[in-house]
C-alpha cells in the first residue's frame, strides 16, 4: 500500500541517513518526459516536497491538481501509466477524463425532449488575448470590497510608486470560467499581488472551500510569474510563505509589507520604487 508524503519521506531519511535523502533536481531529467504533469503537481499540496525529488516510481501517495482545479490523490507510477501521454489534457486527470466521456442522453419526461445531464461553462471571452503573468485592465474585475482595501491600497501608494488602472493579471489555468485572476492589489513593477483577507461580517469570507478558492488563485499567479502577500486579519492563519497576520494595516503594518517585497524581490529593486 502506498504511502502518504511524511511517512514515505521519514522512511527515506531513515534509510539513507540523510535529512534530505533526494535533493532538488535529482529526477528533473526523468519527470521532464511529463510536462502535463510537472504542471499538475505542486509542492504546498505534498508537505513542499519538489516533484524532482520523487523518483518516477516511488510507492508514494501524492496529490495531484489540474488545470480545471481537480485534485485527486495518485502514486507516480499511477499517473505515468495514464493514457494520452501526448493527447488530451483530460487524460491525466481522472474526473475530466470521466467529463470527457459521451453523457448518457435522459429524456424530459413533461417534454419527452433529449437533454444531457451536464452542461459545460464557457470561458469568459472578455479576456484580452495576452501573454500569461500580464497585468492589465478588465472589464470582469468587481468592484474593491471593502474600505480596508482601499486604505491598504493608499498607504501602499504613499510609501512606493507603481502603475494604477490595472487590477487583473492573465493566468493559463481557468478560474471559475476566466482565463484571468483580480488580487486585490497589484504591483506591476515587482509582479507581486497584495491580498487583503478577513473573515467577513458573517464569519465566512476566506475560510473553508473560500480558502481553498484563495489557494488555487496564488497557484495560478505563481505559475503565471507573479508572487503573492496575504495580509490575514483576525483568527485567519497564513496560507502562503509571505503571509501577514495583523489586526489593521497601519505604518507598521506597511513596513512589513515593505520587508516582505524585499525578501520575494531583493532590497536592491524594491527600495528602487520607494517614494
Amino acid at each position: 500500500m502506498p504511502d502518504s508524503v511524511p511517512t514515505w519521506w521519514a522512511r527515506r531519511q531513515f534509510s539513507r541517513g540523510l535529512d534530505v535523502p533526494y535533493e532538488k533536481g535529482t529526477y528533473r531529467a526523468g519527470w521532464a518526459a511529463y510536462p502535463e504533469l510537472i504542471r499538475q503537481y505542486h509542492p504546498e499540496l505534498n508537505h513542499g516536497i519538489a516533484l524532482s525529488q520523487v523518483p518516477l516510481a516511488a510507492d508514494v501517495l501524492l496529490c495531484w491538481e489540474c488545470r480545471v482545479g481537480h485534485r485527486f490523490a495518485a502514486t507516480p507510477t499511477e499517473q505515468r501509466e495514464r493514457p494520452g501521454r501526448v493527447r488530451r489534457r483530460s487524460a491525466w486527470c481522472p474526473e475530466c477524463s470521466s467529463l470527457a466521456r459521451p453523457q448518457p442522453v435522459i429524456l424530459d419526461e413533461a417534454r419527452a425532449i433529449p437533454r444531457r445531464t451536464r452542461t459545460p461553462s464557457p470561458l469568459c471571452g472578455k479576456t484580452p488575448d495576452l501573454p500569461v503573468g500580464e497585468a492589465f485592465a478588465s472589464v470582469c474585475a468587481p468592484a474593491p470590497a471593502s474600505a480596508s482595501e482601499a486604505r491598504l491600497r493608499a498607504a501602499l501608494h504613499e510609501r512606493l510608486t507603481f502603475a494604477a488602472g490595472v487590477n487583473a493579471v492573465k493566468v493559463s489555468r481557468p478560474f471559475f470560467r476566466h482565463t484571468e485572476v483580480w488580487p486585490d492589489i497589484l504591483l506591476p513593477e515587482l509582479r507581486v499581488a497584495v491580498e487583503y483577507d478577513t473573515v467577513g461580517r458573517h464569519g465566512l469570507e476566506h475560510v473553508g472551500r473560500r480558502q481553498e478558492a484563495d489557494e488555487r488563485k496564488d497557484r495560478a499567479l505563481r505559475a503565471a510569474g507573479w508572487e503573492v502577500i496575504r495580509i490575514r486579519t483576525g483568527a485567519l492563519e497564513p496560507i502562503g510563505p509571505h503571509d501577514l497576520q495583523m489586526s489593521a494595516v497601519g505604518s507598521r503594518g506597511v513596513d512589513r509589507i515593505l520587508d516582505a517585497l524585499r525578501e520575494i524581490r531583493g532590497a536592491l529593486l524594491v527600495d528602487a520604487y520607494l517614494r
